[in-house]
């Protein structure tokens, strides 16, 4: 019995010694624990990750729970754009002054900071308003670089730029140009410092009227500007009928109407062909846009282009309308648009003097237009007789005899042009004939910031440009100035041109059918980084009746030809500086990989919030760009108000690249 007893003493006394070690050993891990989280007085959120392939599950410290970010002051810090870091080091380096603002979050839940449970603990308050308006408030909880933070919203500017473009209404400079009596104070100007705030809307602005109704009515407190309607109400181009604006289609050369009016161009001409040989116009000092309007009918993209002058908001009511649309000026410098970019180019009492300083106008002119294209001129001097218009007739004969123009047509008050295909009738000419041909090393398709020059842009010995093919197949087609841009590949230029094609159009056709885009609405839309315009290309594909502007960026190679011979519209821009639009005119902003490119150059935050001024309330951002850049535009987004969400691409979750929408809300 005692033996007995023996072994059970001695069996309880190896339990006992077992637990004490156990509890000797955890009581260590524990403190060395808790003086590891709390090494250097932060306060570490601990956490375990299973997104790394290679460590399946790992510890990682995120120093920043429980600060508060303000990121709306990098909005305006372009000192170092050239070497702009992730915003991650931006947040690192706040001044003193900022960092003492920066407040502790209060913890909220049953555990402390050494993981154990709590007797008392807060939940916080229930805010009904935040959960029905995601949009109200001036702070975000937002994730940033693996953990959340806290962003300010920015605020509202001042009522007074609800219509504010910043790069032509740079008053200060325009009062210190040294000339103005060539239109100088209608081109770029740009502040040094870029946007630091929202603009807001008009009062009473409400969702803008859909398409094809918006082609002839819009809502008069989105514009609220009579000054246009009551100046040429006469012409029939804009009529206020209670609380819109309508358009009856005339314009001030053709008061009874758009549609008369092309009919009459196409008797006058047939090889015009709209919609089959033409399909890219442009019409300078365009009114309300109705002659583009129409002609979208007949499968004719048409650039509308006015400068922002005392007609004001021309450009506004254009793209209000749904209709191309784009800020410009006939002044110094050359248009953003490459050379033998239009078909067709029509000027309808436009206001433009186009012999003066050697015919410099008439030369741009000239570079635009395709080997082959056509030149409308709807003005007084080719149907008036008084002598100072029969002199201005006389001039303009002489200067397009000269730039070897065909005068094809003249009837009524309309003139027709041809330009030549080929060089040969300007090399034929007289020695000394002015103007003269550019020098050889003159690049027609460089236009950002370039100057007007009095001379004529030669074409392509290869007849580049002059031989697309007619539209729709011109839109499948790789073209021959495929060749003319500077990129690496030389062999697998077409290959490239039609792989990007296929890939939005697959990328297109999945969104069309699981996303439901086709229920946005979209009517204007703007491709960032346009490429070779496979993405509008895709949305023509796809039956989405859109429009899209083809941004070609600076920062590499010009595409913007073969944008033009596809049958498209694009423009060149430098996203470090603004558009030239006015607020809320697009739908719908596209961005493939511009954030990668651009972070080098610019403060992508400025990009973003110039995104915000142009795009319509309710309307959609689609970002793809790497998966690294991912946290910083989530948190830029949120801080312009936008809701955001980020997912993967087809390609699927370990990709590099992820895809971040965002929706504008309508400011109240």
């Amino acid at each position: 019995m005692k033996a007995v007893n023996n072994g059970v003493d001695l069996l309880k006394s190896h339990a006992c010694l077992k637990t004490s070690v156990i509890f000797f050993i955890s009581l260590t891990f524990f403190y060395i624990g808790k003086h590891w989280s709390q090494y250097n007085g932060d306060q570490n959120l601990i956490f375990f990750t299973t997104q790394s392939l290679l460590y399946p599950s790992k510890v990682i410290l995120s120093p920043n729970l429980n600060k508060l970010f303000d990121l709306s002051t990098i909005f305006n810090d372009t000192s170092n754009s050239q070497t702009l870091a992730p915003i991650s080091p931006l947040l690192d380096a706040f001044p003193p002054s900022q960092a003492a603002e920066m407040v502790e979050v209060e913890r909220m839940g049953v555990l402390d900071e050494t993981g154990a449970m709590k007797d008392e603990f807060s939940v916080g308050e229930f805010d009904p308003e935040l959960v029905d308006n995601l949009s109200s408030g001036n702070e975000s909880d937002v994730r940033v670089f693996g953990g959340r933070a806290r962003v300010k919203r920015l605020k509202l500017c001042d009522r007074s730029m609800s219509e504010y473009i910043p790069c032509l209404d740079n008053v200060e400079v325009i009062k210190r140009l040294k000339s103005k009596k060539k239109g100088e104070r209608f081109e770029r100007h740009c502040p040094e410092k870029s946007l630091s705030c929202i603009v807001p809307t008009p009062i009473g602005y409400t969702t803008p009227i859909p398409w094809p109704t918006s082609r002839d009515e819009v809502w008069f407190s989105n514009v609220p500007h009579a000054r246009l309607a009551e100046a040429k109400g006469g012409q029939n181009w804009i009529l206020v009928d209670k609380n819109k604006f309508k358009f009856p289609g005339g314009g001030t050369q053709f008061i009874h109407g758009a549609d008369q009016y092309l009919d009459q161009i196409s008797k006058m001409v047939p090889d015009i062909t709209f919609g089959g040989r033409t399909r890219v116009a442009l019409d300078i000092g365009c009114g309300v846009a109705s002659f583009g309007a129409y002609l979208l009918s007949r499968n004719v993209l048409t650039m509308s282009v006015a400068p922002k002058d005392v007609h004001e908001n021309q450009i506004q009511f254009a793209l209000e309308r749904g209709v191309p649309a784009m800020v410009a000026a006939f002044a110094t410098r050359r248009l953003l648009y490459p050379s033998q970019a239009f078909d067709l180019i029509h000027c309808s009492r436009c206001r433009i003097n186009w012999t003066r300083d050697d015919g410099i106008l008439l030369l741009e002119i000239n570079r635009m237009l395709r080997g082959g294209g056509y030149f409308v001129w709807a003005a007084q001097p080719v149907y008036k007789h008084k002598p100072a218009l029969e002199e201005q007739w006389e001039e303009m004969i002489n200067l397009t005899t000269r730039l070897c123009w065909n005068l094809v047509k003249k009837k009524g008050y309309i003139a027709i042009w041809q330009k030549p295909v080929n060089n040969n009738c300007y090399l034929s000419r007289e020695h000394g004939t002015q103007p003269p041909l550019c020098e050889p090393d003159d690049d027609p398709d460089n236009v950002w910031y370039v100057d007007l020059k009095a001379c004529i842009s030669r074409l392509p010995e290869a007849g580049y440009g002059t031989k697309v093919t007619k539209w729709p197949a011109r839109l499948y087609d790789p073209p021959d100035r495929l060749q003319s841009i500077q990129i690496d590949a030389y062999l697998s230029r077409k290959e490239l041109f039609k792989a990007e094609f296929n890939y939005w159009n697959e990328t297109i056709a999945s969104n069309v059918r699981v996303l439901h885009w086709k229920n946005f609405k979209l009517r204007n839309v703007l491709d960032m980084r346009a490429g070779y315009g496979g993405f509008a290309a895709a949305l023509l594909e796809n039956n989405l009746d859109c429009w899209v502007m083809n941004v070609v960026p600076v920062s590499g190679p010009n595409t913007l030809p073969v944008i033009y011979d596809r049958g498209l519209l694009g423009v060149m821009h430098d996203w470090c500086e603004p558009f030239d639009t006015y607020p809320r005119t697009y739908d719908f902003l596209h961005a493939a990989g511009l954030f990668s490119i651009e972070r080098k150059r610019c403060n992508i935050s400025s990009i973003m919030l110039e995104m915000d001024r142009i795009l319509r309330p309710g309307g959609r951002v689609y970002i793809r760009d790497s998966l690294s850049l991912m946290d910083e535009l989530q948190a830029i987004g949120r801080t312009v108000g936008w809701d955001v969400a980020v997912r993967d691409t087809y390609e699927g979750r370990y990709e590099s690249y992820r895809i971040m929408v965002g929706k504008k809300h309508m400011l109240k």
